[in-house]
């Protein structure tokens, strides 16, 4: 390590007082970058996922052109659905694509229950990534991270992404035993990724729950909170800080806090004093500028990053995000214009 670590981000996951407000961003690395792009035309997804030595540079990349107080290893969501058996593949122009998905109780007995030593790769990125980042200046923790079990549910189900969920939530409806098998097993192999992800150096650990939006709360508590609940109970021993992190939740946010996690995640969909509001002050809050406000001219966006900082009020706990990852065409500039904003504002308020 050549100097002092910058800590901000592991302290607002904690509600400690910072010197400015922590920022990272949801797919900091990816299609926006040229370096990534470049990365991309010789190596698909799942190659840069599966080899160490790529996701590790693909995870510093951000780490070397953005003022973040964070880094996040890359990887994809999806990966643990490999071993336990279903075929995943990255169409071009479609996402990812399940060939196989699970529609009944003979598909869920089928899955593979497997451990975090399935998703090796993994481990071993964030092994190089947290060697690269000890030899910066000032070295910034990794971020570990895994798909909650009802997202990559609605993928195993329905196939790829989804509008509707109609064969998701008619697996829910029709055959909640069935359902509730899927979720164990998708639980405790999540569990186990974001365990192994910890012991090869992850500092936080974020639980993405990208598509629980699309459920009522009375589905939320009854489906999917038992589940979330016993993942982030048996982390607890792992002493790391927990982010839980879902979009579209403005009526689940309270139920996510019951399901658990030292930071909630929160989309742009709801203003977050609003949102802090209903999640009480016993826990830390990320968020929240809508992705597409980063195509706006500076002048906007940083009006709009003024009214977040103002609705939070120096409150400690909080952790600037997007309400969800950064789009494929976005400005480098504007990305690097709001992280220096961010801590500006925090610093020195206007």
């Amino acid at each position: 390590m050549n100097g002092q670590s910058n800590d901000r981000f592991l302290k607002a996951c904690r509600r400690e007082p910072v010197d400015c407000t922590p920022v990272w961003f949801m797919r900091q690395a990816g299609r926006y970058m040229t370096e990534y792009r470049k990365i991309r035309e010789q190596y698909d997804i799942l190659t840069v996922c599966k080899t160490p030595e790529l996701s590790a540079e693909v995870t510093m990349q951000p780490v070397q052109r953005l003022d973040i107080d964070a880094a996040i290893i890359f990887a994809d969501i999806l990966l643990p659905l490999e071993p336990m058996g279903l075929n995943l593949e990255f169409s071009a122009g479609e996402g990812p694509v399940i060939h196989n998905p699970v529609r009944d109780s003979i598909g869920v007995s089928a899955l593979n229950e497997v451990d975090g030593d399935s998703l090796r790769y993994v481990g071993d990125a964030i092994r190089l990534a947290q060697r690269r980042l000890q030899e910066q200046p000032c070295p910034i923790p990794l971020i570990g991270f895994a798909g909650a079990p009802f997202t990559l549910a609605s993928y195993a189900i329905e196939g790829g992404a989804s509008r509707n969920y109609i064969y998701t939530k008619g697996m829910m409806y029709g055959d909640p035993t069935a359902w509730h098998a899927l979720m164990g097993k998708l639980s405790h192999v999540v569990t186990e990724y974001l365990r192994s992800q910890i012991h090869a150096g992850a500092q936080v650990v974020q639980l993405f729950d990208s598509w629980v939006g699309c459920l009522n709360p009375d589905d939320y508590r009854e489906y999917v909170l038992p589940h979330v609940q016993q993942i982030i109970s048996s982390l607890r021993n792992e002493t790391v800080p927990i982010i839980h992190f879902g979009t579209g939740t403005a009526t689940l946010l309270e139920l996510m806090k019951e399901a658990g996690g030292d930071v909630i995640g929160v989309d742009w969909r709801t203003h977050i004093d609003d949102a802090w509001q209903c999640l009480g002050p016993d826990v830390a809050v990320q968020g929240n500028l809508d992705p597409v406000t980063l195509f706006a001219p500076i002048p906007e966006i940083r009006r709009r990053v003024s009214d977040i900082m103002r609705r939070v009020a120096k409150r400690p706990g909080h952790i600037f995000n997007l309400g969800h990852g950064i789009l494929p065409q976005t400005p480098v500039e504007h990305v690097q214009a709001v992280a220096k904003m961010v801590h500006e504002l925090s610093a020195n308020p206007s």
